[in-house]
């Protein structure tokens, strides 16, 4: 798990942004890790997407990293944010945008109002 661990880290430090989830940016494989990476996506944010479903390891050891029992995992500046329910909350409340302000994370103003105005 040291391995795994190590891995994590230095994934989760040398990206702004990383998201593990199951399968990848542009096919992923369940529908949390969908949602979370389509709001990403959409937002026009860069991140590092780590796929857990390649690698048995880095899904088991995500979960320890973070102490957080469920995939996908969002991280930011090297800061767990949460899964698919707190970063659908955070899109929804404006909280996504600021945590992304704060920390220099370039993505469309725009693009969260739409997804806010849809859900409202």
């Amino acid at each position: 798990m040291t391995d795994a661990k190590t891995r994590i880290e230095e994934t989760v430090k040398s990206n702004d942004v990383v998201l593990y989830m199951k399968g990848t940016k542009t096919m992923p494989q369940c529908g949390f890790s969908s949602r979370v990476a389509g709001v990403l996506n959409y937002m026009g944010v860069d991140f590092a997407d780590v796929n857990v479903l390649a690698d048995d390891e880095i899904r088991a050891g995500i979960k320890d990293y973070s102490d957080w029992p469920t995939i996908p995992q969002l991280y930011v500046k090297g800061e767990f944010v949460g899964g698919c329910d707190i970063v659908t909350e955070m899109t929804i409340s404006g909280e996504l945008d600021q945590l992304f302000e704060d920390n220099g994370v370039a993505f469309d103003k725009d693009a969260a109002e739409k997804i806010r105005a849809a859900n409202a």
